[in-house]
């Protein structure tokens, strides 16, 4: 099979980014988060390297995000009827989104914590 042109395989990334927007409830919120933290970034003027731990570890959530999701359709598509091997695979993938969220409220923590005192004790 001939792979397709680059933007044909770009149009199929939008296209599935597009999807998780429309019908992943988890993934709006998480955006939303990413969102709010960019705001956030600008507001307490967070320098460069802050910024870029912050930006990596919300993408991490959202990437985490993504995988979960298509390895959930993977295993509705394989398996319809529920299965309890199908379930511990879900349970396992919704782990990592677990972890590489608390992670990043963990490099939130850390990073906007001086922020909110300095913000605090005016």
């Amino acid at each position: 099979m001939k792979k397709p042109p680059f933007y044909k395989s770009l149009a199929f990334a939008f296209k599935g980014l597009f999807l998780m927007l429309k019908n992943e409830r988890n993934f709006q919120i998480e955006l939303i988060a990413f969102l709010v933290n960019i705001g956030l970034i600008g507001f307490f003027r967070i320098n460069y390297i802050e910024a870029s731990f912050i930006i990596l570890a919300c993408g991490l959530v959202l990437v985490a995000e993504i995988l979960n999701t298509a390895i959930e359709k993977l295993c509705d598509f394989a398996e319809p009827n529920f299965h309890s091997k199908i379930g511990i695979i879900k349970d396992i993938s919704a782990s990592a989104v677990l972890l590489a969220t608390l992670f990043a409220v963990i490099i939130g923590i850390l990073i906007y914590w001086p922020y909110l005192e300095n913000l605090l004790s005016l």
